[in-house]
């Protein structure tokens, strides 16, 4: 495909006639153009020797100097055009942002509060349900994975790989990292594993929870003061129902307090840019990381480049080439 960086150069096609229609005759300083009697002389000569100018020649070569000057302006207006070959459009294959996963897997994970599919799950099962969709919508990002429960673990850095996060993410249990909560400590871990991911910008944090912080070495406001100095993106999920049950001594269902620490993930959020979510159902649990995905585009998801190369040089050459040409006539009297 052919296109012209500056079609309104064509423009210029007309300047010639709009030159000799409008422009008034050349004159001296004191009326009409000096003249010099030996250019009278050169023409004589020439008129004598059958030159440019002689009779039934002169009006052929005016006629050929007249086309070859017209094509000469014709292929410098061309390229002065810039006209360019395109090829055919390619999408962009960029890398993305950097998502680490950070999840509580904490033994009050095990929680049958959630419900798929007319089933009761817990809620480990359904948070594996909805951030497996997430990380198969995520084709051109990386994806890093952190667990915790009473210690934090990093079971993937940022990667391609999305499979294999996948893989552990469904490999995971409940208790698996102990029985207490410590978001301060994965944060702090996660924090610093995407730090060394190599990348500048574009990196965001989920964390997702079902508690508030009461163990580790790194408390909540530490956590948020070292997210805020990262300048990385958080986005935090408070996972449970808001009324959950427990069996009582006595085998009667009682309401059981709710252990989130909304305050502290709304602050994290908000300290950040990003945004909290609380998931009270399977289904809410999924909108919430649709939303996420929305809010977080894939970079380059939609970009596309072509190749172009610059073919302005071979009019113009041919405008030189004619010139040339031109003049050699001239002087031939051809």
């Amino acid at each position: 495909m052919i296109r012209f960086s500056y079609p309104w150069m064509f423009l210029l096609l007309l300047l010639p006639w709009l030159v000799r229609r409008f422009a008034p005759p050349v004159r001296g300083l004191h009326g009409d153009a000096l003249r010099v009697p030996i250019l009278q002389d050169i023409a004589n000569i020439s008129l004598k020797s059958g030159g440019l100018l002689r009779a039934g020649g002169g009006e052929a070569g005016s006629s050929r100097l007249k086309i070859l000057l017209s094509l000469i302006w014709l292929l410098l207006t061309v390229s002065a055009a810039r006209p360019q070959w395109l090829g055919e459009p390619v999408r962009i294959k960029d890398y993305g942002r950097d998502i680490m996963m950070v999840m509580d897997i904490s033994t009050s994970m095990r929680e049958p509060d959630f419900v798929l599919n007319r089933r009761r799950i817990d809620r480990l099962t359904a948070v594996k349900v909805a951030a497996d969709r997430f990380i198969k919508q995520r084709a051109n990002d990386r994806i890093g994975l952190v667990l915790f429960g009473t210690r934090a673990y990093l079971q993937s850095p940022v990667t391609f790989d999305k499979q294999s996060v996948s893989d552990i993410l469904w490999s995971m249990e409940a208790g698996m990292a102990g029985n207490s909560t410590a978001i301060g400590d994965a944060l702090g871990l996660a924090l610093k594993n995407i730090r060394e991911s190599g990348k500048s910008e574009d990196k965001i944090i989920i964390l997702l929870t079902d508690g508030e912080n009461n163990d580790g070495s790194l408390s909540m406001a530490q956590a948020v003061n070292l997210a805020r100095h990262e300048k990385v993106k958080i986005y935090t999920i408070g996972v449970g129902a808001q009324k959950a049950f427990v069996d009582s001594f006595f085998g009667v269902k009682l309401a059981a307090p709710d252990t989130i620490d909304e305050e502290s993930l709304k602050q994290l959020a908000t300290e950040t840019e990003g945004r909290y979510f609380r998931a009270d159902d399977t289904e809410g649990l999924q909108k919430i990381y649709n939303e996420i995905d929305r809010l977080e585009p894939s970079a380059n998801e939609d970009q596309y480049v072509r190749e172009s190369k610059d073919l302005f040089f071979w009019p113009l050459a041919a405008a030189l080439l004619l010139s040339l040409l031109a003049v050699f006539l001239q002087r031939k009297g051809i």
